[in-house]
């Protein structure tokens, strides 16, 4: 072990760990690309006059899939209050990983605070092509001889992932099933919505006009996008935006506007006004489930933790709508905190697995087209704490042919690699075929 201008240098390693831990902290903190983080310790450090060595992105990334590993394959802590925060994530090609995070109760945050990154571990990353029930439950099954049983599975009750919870759970009765509270929340605005033919056009409308104003003066009253999976669980900025648009047209001067040209407004989007009295009660519907899901996220799931809820919800719900989803919402959560024992608090949403497998989709970028690589690793990287000396002990006890095998073991060969095999075919052929054109 020596020591450097900016460190400690780690066992047979090149950089100062305060080098790697700046490189790493761009990438997994500041968002940065690999690319990026390497132009910018090499500006930095010339800006500066810093004696701070430029490492290349491939040093950089190396440095993360060996942090990654090490924090997925080092002991846990056998324990009973474990929970295992669990979803599939999925890219080009029939393969998917099944992404298993975990913490355990007596390390939940405060009451107040959600779960955050550095709260919980990843525990295991399993890739799959074919996924069922009993698959699953297999899966599951391994995972115990890390972390011993878990008091608690949260999951949004994929149909597969939600099969293979109830065997696990049969085996061991111990373990409570908790059905993610913002995927509920979208289901029961699915169950309002769809069938709402207001709901459909005021849609329909918005998104013709999105593709009317986009590329005009208008831009900036543009709707937001509608996603075409998992609408329901993003639709409350569709409404915000009506609701704006109406306030906006109903406070506007007759003629003229420092921003817009008035009439050129109304002829594009004042069908809006016509959905008025709709948006204020979708925009009730939007208050109860955000109210909830805030709830369950930030005090989980407790004995009368309904009673609770039901004093927040108390003054939101004013039609008879809004009167049926408060008492669905409220039912759901008691039927959930049914699940918790006397002065235990159990989690209640799985939205950090959600907000992960985003940053990690940052992370790959470009790469995602290609399949699954060994960036999946950085999910592990990107969890749990990341101290100086937990980067030290990741590069001296991880090789980097350990971390090769680990990618040959779960991928065999990738979809960039098959690509590149039949482009490299054609090429050959092409070779072959130019003598021949070159002599006639």
């Amino acid at each position: 072990m020596e020591s450097s201008g900016l460190g400690v240098v780690a066992y047979r390693h090149t950089y100062p760990i305060g080098c790697v831990a700046l490189f790493l902290g761009l990438v997994l903190e500041a968002a940065a690309s690999l690319r990026c983080a390497e132009r910018v310790l090499e500006i930095v450090g010339a800006a500066l006059g810093l004696p701070l060595p430029t490492p290349t992105w491939c040093a950089g990334r190396l440095w993360l899939l060996r942090l990654g590993y090490y924090k997925l394959t080092r002991p846990k802590v056998i324990a009973e209050d474990w929970v295992w925060i669990i979803d599939h994530t999925v890219q080009i090609g029939a393969d998917k990983f099944l992404v298993i995070l975990g913490l355990r109760l007596g390390d939940l945050p405060s009451v107040g605070r959600s779960v955050s990154h550095a709260d919980v571990e990843t525990l295991e990353l399993l890739p799959v092509q074919h996924s069922n029930g009993d698959v699953v439950y297999e899966q599951l099954e391994a995972v115990v001889k890390k972390t011993g049983v878990p008091r608690e599975i949260i999951s949004d009750h994929g149909t597969d992932l939600q099969a293979g919870i109830r065997q696990f759970c049969q085996q061991h009765p111990q373990t409570s099933a908790i059905y993610d509270i913002k995927h509920k929340t979208a289901a029961i605005l699915k169950r309002e919505l769809a069938q709402d033919a207001e709901w459909g056009a005021f849609t329909r409308l918005a998104s013709q006009t999105k593709l009317q104003v986009q590329q005009t003066d208008l831009a900036a009253l543009a709707p937001p996008d509608q996603k075409t999976k998992a609408r329901y669980l993003n639709v409350e900025s569709l409404v915000r935006w009506g609701q704006a648009v109406v306030l906006w047209l109903d406070q506007a001067p007759t003629q003229v506007s420092p921003l817009f040209e008035v009439e050129l407004v109304k002829h594009k989007l004042d069908w809006v006004r016509r959905f008025r009295s709709q948006l204020e009660g979708w925009g009730e519907l939007f208050e109860l489930v955000s109210r909830t899901e805030s709830f369950v996220r930030q005090q989980g799931l407790y004995p009368e933790a309904q009673v609770d809820l039901e004093k927040r919800l108390a003054h939101v719900a004013h039609t008879d709508r809004g009167q049926q989803v408060r008492r669905t919402l409220v039912a759901f959560v008691a039927e959930e905190q049914a699940h918790a024992r006397p002065n235990e608090r159990l989690l209640g949403s799985s939205e950090v697995i959600e907000s992960v497998l985003g940053k990690m989709k940052r992370l790959e970028q470009a790469q995602a087209k290609s399949g699954f690589t060994g960036l999946v690793l950085g999910i592990s990287a990107m969890v749990s704490t990341t101290t100086q000396e937990i980067i030290h002990q990741a590069l001296e006890t991880v090789s980097t042919q350990q971390v090769l095998a680990w990618c040959q073991e779960k991928f065999g060969r990738s979809v960039q690699s098959k690509r590149q095999e039949v482009l490299a075919a054609l090429s050959e052929a092409e070779q072959k075929q130019a003598p021949l054109a070159e002599g006639t």
